[in-house]
């Protein structure tokens, strides 16, 4: 984020990256560069920047994953752990959950976290990208990926590729923020985000630039009808979704039958 490429050549294929429009293959390295800058701020800031409410979103995704002792998971831009953390206590000691992330950085975050929990038998750490997972073929009863679909380049790619690695009766399960439904919500959300975001960021992780992005990107990502379409694209059956917060953020759900 500290430093801008020079604008894409004409006709050279570019996608969103917050409002900017960048070099599809470049999309992925900004990303990391967002995520290394807070890594170490990323957890106050969400505490932050969702006066706590992230929490509530997070035990809701749980209520809805249907795991069952000894079954495996997966969290997909797992990030520091939180997720993972959760879905471990749901599996057990003979379960078995997979935290991945693409940044390093912010793995190295999830990892101590899992290890302060107690949790290193149950939980294992890999490096992997969402649209090119290194798991085999039907590997997971339950795939999570929370607040991190909106940074993935080719999210259909994604969609398909979590799909790919569920069992038969396995269950995807996205988190992510969305368009507000609630009278009079979007234009409060709106001043929040673009006034109050990028400052915190900068008091708090001194990169407000991050937080700027991040409000930008939730504009850019799928609605929840449209993300609701791409789950039906990638194959998954029985998709729904669930707003929270007057549509702040929803969960979509699909199932591979």
């Amino acid at each position: 984020m500290n430093t801008t490429p020079p604008p894409a050549p004409p006709g050279a294929e570019t996608i969103d990256f917050g409002y900017e429009q960048v070099l599809r293959q470049d999309k992925a390295q900004r990303v990391r560069g967002v995520f290394e800058s807070v890594a170490d701020k990323y957890d106050v800031m969400n505490d932050l920047m969702s006066m706590g409410i992230h929490r509530l979103w997070k035990r809701f995704l749980f209520s809805q994953t249907g795991l069952r002792p000894g079954q495996r998971a997966l969290d997909v831009a797992g990030g520091t752990g939180d997720i993972a953390i959760g879905l471990a206590k749901q599996v057990g000691p003979k379960g078995r959950v997979v935290l991945s992330d693409i940044n390093g950085a912010m793995l190295a975050h999830g990892r101590d976290r899992v290890i302060d929990a107690g949790l290193v038998g149950t939980i294992a750490c890999t490096v992997a990208n969402a649209e090119r997972l290194p798991f085999p073929d039907q590997s997971f009863d339950a795939v999570t990926i929370a607040f991190g679909l909106r940074n993935v380049t080719d999210k259909q790619g994604a969609l398909c590729d979590m799909r790919r690695v569920l069992k038969p009766g396995g269950q995807l399960l996205v988190l992510e923020f969305s368009k507000p439904v609630a009278p009079g919500l979007a234009p409060v959300y709106d001043a929040y985000s673009f006034n109050v975001l990028p400052k915190l960021g900068q008091w708090v992780a001194n990169d407000a630039a991050s937080y700027q992005y991040l409000a930008e990107s939730i504009r850019m990502h799928p609605d929840q009808e449209t993300l609701l379409g791409m789950f039906q694209q990638a194959g998954l059956d029985g998709c729904r979704y669930h707003n929270l917060t007057g549509g702040i953020v929803a969960l979509h759900r699909g199932w591979r039958y």
